[in-house]
């Protein structure tokens, strides 16, 4: 395992994936010059994608921070109560913005020892991991960068019983059974006494949905538009990202929200280090993320289906959101 240079005290650990991962040249080989054309959303967050969707969090339409961090301080006692970590572990921190509630309550319970995040981009770790550290010098911050979807065999995992947070509905940017390949890697690291606690968006009235991935101040346009910018500098691309348009629209028949940019004019890209070029026709798109809702019952099936036992489902009175405490299958409550 390769250990790049730490900021302070902090050390970001590199984790190398368990299976092949497709590189940012394959992936556009195969999909970006394919038909119909598309992009991991992993690719949306570098350090300038990042940040525009932790500024996207704070928008009014999009009501899914605030509802998730409002059913989080309704519940975390509980959680807290129920598994006593002595690790909290978080799959796609970002920031760790929600996390310290959490760190909060767990710390109250017992001797909560270590907080670890794994993420795909090393700036929002080291963020989130030096105000964790400054806010409760007492644990040990570990931080691990790397590709969660690409198997967890690689990944060191402190010290149980262990709580693994999967917050924000990021578990909606996944096909199904990419979903459940995710969440039985993780459950096979699990052991008796570990729990999993998910958030998940639920379906509601579709204008909520597309006033919140279709913000009045652009940010989610730039945040979509940014990921040409990232074929630019990666690849040596000439993209002109404001010659594509933000699109976001609700599939009632899917439960989700498709997130696409659409080409406004006509125009030939060229991918210098691929050697390739690409031609988009006027209207022609790429879906760059996908967001999965669900009801009740998918989500509870989506748990079940990974090997999971449901613990607990939390909701707010709007039914908006979703916290699921689960564990794996054979795991009991402490």
């Amino acid at each position: 395992m390769d250990i790049t240079a730490g900021v302070g005290e902090l050390t970001t650990q590199v984790v190398p994936p368990s299976r092949p991962v497709p590189t940012l040249a394959d992936d556009v080989r195969e999909l970006l010059l394919g038909s119909p054309r598309s992009l991991p959303p992993k690719y949306l967050y570098d350090e300038a994608g990042s940040d525009l969707f932790d500024q996207i969090c704070r928008t009014k339409e999009y009501y899914v921070t605030r509802t998730e961090d409002a059913l989080l301080t309704n519940v975390v006692g509980s959680v807290a109560a129920t598994v006593r970590p002595a690790t909290v572990f978080e799959f796609g921190s970002g920031m760790s913005r929600k996390t310290p509630q959490i760190i909060d309550a767990c710390s109250r319970v017992g001797p909560l020892a270590t907080y670890a995040a794994f993420d795909i981009s090393p700036d929002a770790l080291h963020a989130g991991g030096r105000a964790l550290q400054a806010r409760h010098p007492e644990i040990d911050v570990q931080l691990f960068v790397g590709d969660y979807t690409a198997g967890l065999d690689a990944l060191p995992v402190p010290e149980g019983p262990r709580l693994f947070l999967f917050l924000g509905g990021t578990i909606g940017n996944f096909p199904e059974t990419e979903g459940i390949r995710f969440l039985r890697d993780l459950a096979a690291r699990m052991e008796p006494g570990d729990f999993l606690l998910m958030g998940a968006d639920r379906i509601k009235d579709h204008q909520v949905l597309h006033d919140a991935y279709n913000d009045s101040e652009g940010l989610t346009a730039a945040f979509n538009q940014n990921v040409l910018r990232v074929l630019n500098a990666r690849l040596g691309a000439d993209f002109e990202p404001e010659a594509f348009r933000h699109d976001a629209i609700y599939s009632e028949q899917r439960s989700q929200i498709e997130m696409r940019l659409v080409a406004t004019q006509p125009q030939t890209v060229t991918i210098g280090r691929l050697d390739e070029q690409v031609r988009f026709a006027p209207g022609e798109s790429i879906l760059t993320e996908v967001s999965r809702k669900f009801s009740r019952e998918s989500l509870e099936h989506l748990v079940r289906s990974a090997g999971f036992r449901l613990h607990r489902h939390y909701t707010p009175d709007n039914q908006y959101f979703s916290l699921v405490l689960a564990g794996f299958e054979g795991s009991a409550a402490r």
